[in-house]
């Protein structure tokens, strides 16, 4: 590392450290300089004096990189590397006169470089020698497999003329400056180095940028245009901000590489020129530097903080560009997003359906919300036109519903109109968005979910990983099944075997193709096996970004129950072991928290006669969520298993005292009809209040005269924990009772969710009977009285279950 302490005003220093890395194998030396050498630097510019001056070795060796980024096999005289020349490695040469210096070296370089020697040769190639270049192979139009990322999210620019004040358009017409006119300003440039004012310097990058395309990549590898760059950086203090638009205009016009360290020189006095700039002006900024591809996250860091100030002074298409911007650049304060939503508010009547394709993908990017309310308008704004809206805008608004999950029914209910026959020209990619987001909403139509399986088998080659494995988790999740089953999984599977390379790259990605097939009981035994072996799992959990230990569990407590054959990879004991606990913890903090449980829980053990009758507990704890267990006998008598609660010894002790009144047919009519209340309300209220004696003389009233005796509606079954136990019988039932929410159901129906309905699968593998209390029936139980919720719970427990 060269330091290099270089005075440009009185009284002030400047500290630049350069980086010189070595060369990778079979790495160039000018691939070395244009995309190796790294530069951090810290500028502390004051206001402008009677003089200027920039100069550093810095300047000296990153001018040298501007010849070389596009050199071929071109070499310096003797084949040295210009490393080796640059000043930058020796701290103690006097730099006074490097400008004359290095002006000679690429003088007298060899003559490739001399002069600027335009030909129709490089258009040949120019298409993959231009940096710039959007695309370097011409497409069909037709393909809906070739998208744009970059000019498809940039398609709101063309729909307000206000735009074009505060946003680069490559399209721009401008006028063609010939080979001849290009060669004689390069000859200036060497000619007049030593006196060309920053006004002519910004003119000639303008001019020189306007030359034919396919002459850009001579260009870029000329001597005379490497030494305008080093001219322009030397002189950086006494541009004005135009000058400095306009050359940032034409690197982007020319193509530079995004890489380039002369481009941390420029975004260092962007950064001093944000408080004197205007909105239009710093938008326009922001632009260019996307459009280059370099990241500026100090320049924005400024920009977001004078923002914070003027945010209100934004207009319609200032505040849409910035949201551009942000999404993009993925940076930004959180306060200044909650300002910008309140804008969007102000604006919305206004937007037109691509802006709101434009906010939803630049709050998605940034990893922003939008309050509900703020998603409903979106909503109403897209359902006033949906038919319009294009297939580009359409995936950006789902991705935001996906990223709030908020339910917008009417749009849900429109897009499933819609999207049917859209589907066929949209790429697998914009496919993939529109499942997930239908996952992610719980919203099953069938409609959509067949346009999507019908469409995918011919193209499945399109895939990445990533949308293999959300298509999948997808389908698994709303748990469907399509009418071209068969084909469509036979299809993605065997496309997952060819990807193996990209899944190893993305374990995150082979884990969720994995359990999404588990829920629609698909189990390739050979893909599992690989993924539970050692060395994958070592890689699942050190290379990806996710914590995956609790997918590896489910998937290894799946195989363990659903295959029985299997004899591949399984997880460590020590693993397992580990994410249980983990899992537990989650699930019981989480189920303790909700008022429904713990009132289904306490009048269950009153019911049965105590917490021995009752275990909460994981079953199945692959499956993440808790269960409710209760046993028993063959005489339909509940069995005090929970030994966690009450010690074996004292079980045979137990007995409910015979205390209450008789449950006659006409006492259970009127309980079914809701019209207990005033038959127990003098008893109840007489009471002390206390819960434990509240519920047992509640579950008292349920009670015949004989404790093992009830002659009710459902039947001669006994109440739990009424009678003696022989507590050394096994149990002939084992009841898994699930409290259910709507989170488990697809959206607006009964139809549980592919995880769910897994794990009701697999307690029936081994040996439980599912009880299930659905939330549509006990939630609005917990209003009426606690007679009528026992009720329920006999009615649910103790049903035949043959």
């Amino acid at each position: 590392v060269a330091l290099v302490l270089c005075r440009r005003f009185p009284g002030n220093f400047s500290l630049i450290k350069l980086h010189k890395n070595k060369n990778l194998p079979g790495q160039t030396c000018e691939d070395c300089i244009s995309t190796d050498t790294r530069m951090a630097a810290t500028l502390k510019l004051l206001k402008p004096l009677k003089y200027q001056t920039f100069c550093s070795s810095f300047v000296y060796s990153t001018t040298q990189s501007v010849a070389y980024w596009n050199m071929g096999k071109s070499r310096w005289i003797g084949g040295q590397d210009p490393l080796e020349h640059s000043s930058s490695s020796h701290p103690a040469r006097n730099v006074k006169n490097f400008s004359t210096i290095f002006a000679q070296r690429v003088i007298t370089s060899s003559s490739a470089l001399g002069d600027l020697e335009f030909s129709k040769a490089s258009s040949a190639k120019s298409s993959t020698l231009l940096p710039g270049s959007l695309s370097a192979v011409s497409v069909n139009e037709e393909d809906v497999e070739v998208f744009d990322s970059f000019a498809g999210t940039r398609v709101f620019l063309q729909l307000r003329p206000e735009y074009q004040l505060h946003s680069y358009n490559r399209c721009e017409t401008c006028q063609t400056l010939s080979v001849s006119e290009g060669k004689l300003i390069l000859h200036k440039v060497t000619v007049y180095q030593n006196n060309l004012q920053p006004e002519v310097i910004s003119d000639y990058f303008c001019k020189l940028s306007s030359l034919p395309s396919e002459q850009h990549p001579v260009l870029l590898s000329s001597a005379s245009f490497a030494l305008l760059c080093q001219l322009s950086v030397k002189n950086i203090q006494l541009f004005h901000v135009p000058d400095l638009i306009r050359i940032l205009k034409a690197f982007v016009d020319l193509g530079i590489p995004s890489s380039h360290p002369m481009l941390h020189v420029y975004e260092s006095r962007f950064c001093h020129q944000v408080w004197e700039m205007s909105r239009d002006q710093l938008l326009l900024v922001a632009d260019l530097w996307r459009n280059l591809g370099h990241k500026v996250p100090r320049f924005l860091k400024i920009f977001f903080s004078y923002l914070n100030l003027h945010w209100k002074d934004l207009s319609l298409s200032q505040l849409i560009h910035l949201i551009y911007i942000i999404g993009e650049s993925r940076q930004v304060p959180q306060d200044l997003m909650q300002k910008l939503e309140s804008l969007i508010l102000k604006y919305i009547d206004s937007i037109n359906l691509e802006e709101v394709g434009t906010i939803c993908l630049g709050f998605f990017k940034s990893s922003s919300s939008l309050s509900e309310f703020v998603m409903r308008k979106i909503g109403d704004v897209a359902c006033a036109d949906m038919q319009h809206l294009s297939n580009h805008a359409l995936v950006h608004i789902l991705k935001m519903f996906r990223f709030t999950h908020v339910d917008h029914v009417n749009f849900m209910k429109q897009f499933g109109e819609i999207a049917p026959q859209r589907i066929p020209s949209l790429g697998v990619q914009g496919v993939m968005h529109l499942t997930l987001t239908c996952s992610a909403l719980r919203f099953l139509d069938e409609r959509v979910m067949n346009a999507v399986a019908a469409s995918l088998p011919p193209r499945v080659a399109h895939c990445r990983s990533k949308d293999v494995a959300k298509i999948l988790w997808s389908f698994g999740t709303l748990n469907y099944k399509p009418p071209n089953t068969e084909e469509f999984y036979s299809s993605l599977i065997n496309e997952i075997h060819r990807k193996m390379p990209e899944f190893n790259q993305y374990p995150e990605h082979l884990l969720t193709c994995l359990l999404g097939l588990a829920f629609s009981e698909y189990f390739p035994t050979e893909l599992i096996n690989v993924a539970l072996s050692p060395g994958f799992v070592r890689l699942a959990q050190e290379r990806s970004k996710f914590e995956l230990s609790k997918e590896l569990y489910t998937l290894d407590g799946t195989v363990d129950i659903e295959c029985p054959d299997y004899r591949g990879n399984r997880l460590s004991s020590h693993l397992q072991q580990e994410v249980s606990t983990r899992l537990w913890n989650l699930a019981r903090k989480d189920m303790t928290s909700k008022p429904e449980f713990l009132e289904a829980l306490y009048l269950l053990e009153t019911m049965l006669g105590g917490p021995q009758y009752i275990k909460h507990h994981m079953i199945l704890p692959h499956t993440r969520s808790s269960d409710l267990e209760v046993q028993l006998d063959a005489n339909m008598k509940p069995l005090p298993f929970n030994s966690e609660v009450t010690p074996t010894e004292d079980v045979a002790k137990l007995r409910l005292k015979n205390v209450g009144v008789s449950l006659t047919d006409d006492l259970m009519n009127q309980l079914l009809k809701g019209k207990a209340r005033r038959y127990f309300q003098g008893k109840i209220e007489s009471e002390t209040g206390q819960l434990s004696i509240e519920l047992g003389k509640n579950a008292a009233t349920l009670l015949d005269g004989s404790p093992c005796n009830v002659t009710d509606r459902l039947g001669n079954i006994s109440m739990a924990g009424l009678c003696t136990v022989d507590h050394g019988q096994a149990p002939v039932v084992k009841l898994a009772i699930q409290l259910t929410n709507k989170n488990q159901y697809c959206y607006g129906s009964r139809d549980l969710l592919g995880l769910h309905s897994m794990k009701r699968r697999q307690l029936v593998r081994v040996g439980y009977h599912v009880v299930e209390l659905f939330h549509w029936e006990w939630l609005p139980l917990l209003k009426r009285t606690r007679l009528e919720k026992l009720a329920y719970l006999h009615e649910k427990v103790f049903t035949p279950v043959f």
